[in-house]
């Protein structure tokens, strides 16, 4: 092979992988979670958004509820949001961290599933919704304390989503929270036989360090470390070594910090002993985490990930930011994954929030540039 034969099929590799990446990040999904006020939507660039999941609808029965007619309006408003913006999906999400105590029961036969469905197909024509998300945490897994769980949540997912494709129909979305750690992916789904029925998987590869942690770590960590396996490339990877298209997944993103209390300043925190004390909304960080009230800065090269040390009162905090949350939007669309996720929109700030830092690294990977 010549010198120029060389220079041209490297020209061209890169031409093509530049082009695929412009097409990724043009298609790439950015869904936000909304757990908010009524109101409080107008003030959030709602434009920059794809899909939008109300938070959250609960069982009644076996059936889908909205709790109460503020609930409505929000979800109505939401709606309405779609004639400014044609091309953005509003979804109901049933469920939540604490949210589904009774889904195990309602789920476990076929009469509760097909009332289900039907339900939920009677809400989405009625609010003219746009598909389904199921916030399940956790099938088959040890969740809140004292609530049931058992081997046959499973199965019983997988039955659930397919009464909901074939009541639904085509159209409609269907897609679900998915937990982002090892013992989730190993445990809760059936993947080949749910992923060809559902339209995308929302990773939550937050939360990784959890309220119920005693040691502290990255709760929203890019790539793996010694010391903390969980991390976001982990649960992709795990995913795709299981056949599951990675142009269906979505991996989310943290738009708050968990801090825990009682670290010493060992390591400046990191991998140290803990108590989960509180979670912080990106919106009031510059506040609550400031470098007045004591915290200090720290950047993890291995984990791609930042937290604070504060050694006065001994506080470790983890969260996304700006920087973290750009490096993961460029995986994402590197990776050719179908989307970001968020949880939740209302602890975002209403400009110069990270949502934007999502849309501008977006649209510069869209144009072909690196910011």
């Amino acid at each position: 092979m010549t010198r120029l034969t060389v220079l041209l099929f490297v020209f061209v590799s890169v031409s093509v992988s530049t082009v695929a990446q412009q097409s990724n990040a043009r298609n790439l999904a950015v869904i936000g979670y909304y757990a908010g006020r009524n109101t409080a939507i107008d003030s959030f660039p709602t434009e920059k958004l794809t899909h939008i999941i109300y938070s959250f609808c609960h069982l009644n029965g076996n059936r889908l509820w909205v709790n109460n007619a503020n609930d409505t309006a929000v979800i109505k408003h939401l709606v309405a949001l779609k004639e400014k913006h044609p091309k953005l999906k509003v979804i109901l999400s049933l469920g939540g961290w604490g949210g589904c105590k009774t889904c195990p029961d309602a789920f476990s036969t076929d009469s509760g599933r097909r009332e289900f469905a039907q339900s939920t197909k009677d809400l989405t024509d009625y609010f003219h919704t746009d598909g389904i998300d199921l916030d399940w945490e956790y099938p088959s897994l040890e969740n809140v304390p004292g609530y049931p769980f058992g081997p046959a949540d499973k199965d019983n997912f997988t039955e659930v989503i397919r009464l909901l494709r074939k009541d639904l129909g085509r159209k409609p979305e269907i897609s679900f929270a998915a937990g982002g750690f090892t013992s989730y992916l190993q445990t809760s789904i059936d993947w080949k036989q749910v992923t060809p029925l559902v339209n995308y998987i929302n990773l939550m590869t937050y939360d990784l360090i959890n309220g119920y942690a005693t040691q502290t770590g990255h709760h929203t960590a890019l790539y793996s470390r010694p010391g903390q396996v969980e991390s976001t490339d982990h649960a992709v990877r795990w995913l795709d070594s299981a056949g599951v298209p990675l142009n269906k997944v979505a991996i989310g993103m943290a738009f708050y910090a968990r801090v825990f209390e009682h670290v010493d300043s060992v390591n400046n925190g990191l991998d140290r002993p803990c108590h989960f004390l509180r979670g912080v909304s990106y919106k009031d960080q510059r506040i609550e985490l400031s470098q007045d009230s004591g915290y200090v800065y720290h950047w993890d090269s291995v984990a791609q990930a930042p937290y604070m040390y504060n050694a006065r009162q001994q506080l470790f905090a983890s969260f996304d930011d700006s920087v973290s949350i750009r490096i993961k939007t460029e995986y994402a669309v590197k990776k050719g994954l179908g989307g970001v996720m968020f949880w939740q929109l209302p602890e975002d700030r209403f400009s110069g929030g990270l949502l934007d830092v999502i849309d501008n690294t977006k649209m510069s990977l869209t144009a072909g540039r690196k910011k």
